[in-house]
């Protein structure tokens, strides 16, 4: 049954979104009836509409749909979203300048006139920004810690992890994406794979029709591949049949537990921090950590870096996180770094370490500008005496 919150959070959503790609496409068939002949505005504004709501059909009737058309309607779109966010950004600040512009009599008369300029400009920074971005997120990087935790290892005195987040696995990012990151890891030779939520994005579909769990199942570190849920994971309701999918694909996932690996340190999985509005509460974190040797090291995956001084309180050497995209499209950097007390790279709060990934898929837009997808490759050093230090490195 579908709750009043919901249809509500819709309803708001919708009518933003609407007056958003109406404020675009407006300035947009301005633009182009300066430059071209345009004839039919109801014509227009059927392509608008079609590429304003896309993405949105792709998703609320996914299983109505055969997969070819499914995919078209994401990667249309998800492109949209990108132009539209883009446009915005564009045209705000071409609108502004020409008010500013109007009040002040700065401008020259060619740009104050009429919108063909500027508009043509912004068409073509557009295209650019479009192909940059594409092929930026296509290029992944390896990012590399070293990172010492003061603590006896037991059997390990030094481990590799590789850690990977927010794989969107789907329409977009495919089985061709996934088996090049499984061949990538594999030729690290890590001892451990830790997979930090996003894994899949939102519906279970592609997944399944393109095989992706027997891809999956190539990954074989000697001490497992671990991982936990993230936001997209629960979007599409069937989180239990991911997680089945995702334990069949060879991968543990840890929702509120702890498993100690090989006798010598301990992974820890929360669920997503979110969760309550899916039905579900997440459990305290001493909870979780009841059973929980700290003697020995505690690695943490928590999908969103949140919550730190409760880790550090409990004893959490090292958490890797991810969520955050970097922003995905600049500028929103500047709004993740303000939300979360690091939004990508290394952090140390006393004995608590955290890694955030700039993770390696994408979400809506197949774009990233002003950040790298990467790879997260971890060598850890187990000592008893108090050493520490981490470095970082892009392979390009």
């Amino acid at each position: 049954m579908v709750s009043v919150a919901r249809v509500a959070f819709l309803s708001v959503f919708l009518a933003v979104w609407g007056l958003l790609n109406w404020y675009v496409g407006l300035r947009g068939w301005q633009a182009l009836s300066a430059l071209m002949s345009l004839q039919s505005p109801v014509l227009y504004g059927a392509v608008l509409a079609f590429l304003a709501l896309s993405y949105l059909l792709a998703f609320l009737v996914h299983g109505l749909l055969p997969a070819p058309v499914r995919s078209a309607l994401t990667w249309v779109g998800a492109y949209w979203m990108g132009v539209l966010f883009y446009a915005l950004l564009g045209l705000l600040a071409i609108d502004s300048a020409r008010l500013a512009g109007r009040w002040l009599d700065l401008l020259p008369a060619r740009l104050a006139v009429g919108p063909a300029l500027p508009g043509g400009i912004l068409v073509v920074a557009l295209a650019g920004l479009m192909v940059y971005g594409t092929v930026n997120a296509l290029h992944p990087v390896v990012a590399r810690y070293d990172i010492t935790i003061a603590k006896p290892g037991l059997r390990h005195r030094e481990l590799r992890a590789v850690m990977v987040s927010d794989l969107h696995l789907g329409a977009i990012v495919t089985r061709r994406r996934l088996e090049q990151l499984v061949e990538d890891i594999n030729q690290r030779r890590p001892d451990l794979v830790l997979l930090a939520g996003d894994i899949i994005d939102g519906h279970l579909g592609p997944f399944q029709e393109q095989g992706m769990a027997a891809v999956l199942r190539r990954l074989q570190p000697p001490l497992g591949t671990y991982a936990v849920l993230g936001n997209h994971e629960y979007v599409g309701g069937h989180v239990e049949e991911i997680i089945a999918a995702l334990s069949e694909a060879g991968v543990t996932v840890l929702r509120d537990q702890a498993v100690l690996v090989d006798g010598s340190f301990w992974v820890v999985g929360r669920d997503f921090r979110g969760r309550a509005g899916f039905g579900r509460k997440r459990l305290p974190l001493s909870q979780v950590m009841a059973h929980v040797d700290t003697s020995l090291p505690v690695l943490m995956l928590d999908h969103m870096p949140v919550d730190l001084p409760e880790a550090q309180a409990c004893g959490v050497d090292l958490q890797l996180s991810g969520h955050t995209h970097r922003g995905q499209l600049f500028p929103n950097h500047l709004v993740t770094g303000r939300v979360f007390a690091v939004d990508w790279g290394y952090l140390r709060m006393g004995a608590l370490q955290v890694l955030v990934s700039s993770g390696y898929g994408t979400w809506g837009p197949p774009l990233r500008v002003g950040n790298r997808p990467e790879v997260v490759e971890i060598r850890m050093r187990f000592a008893p005496a108090a050493a520490p230090g981490s470095g970082r490195e892009a392979e390009r």
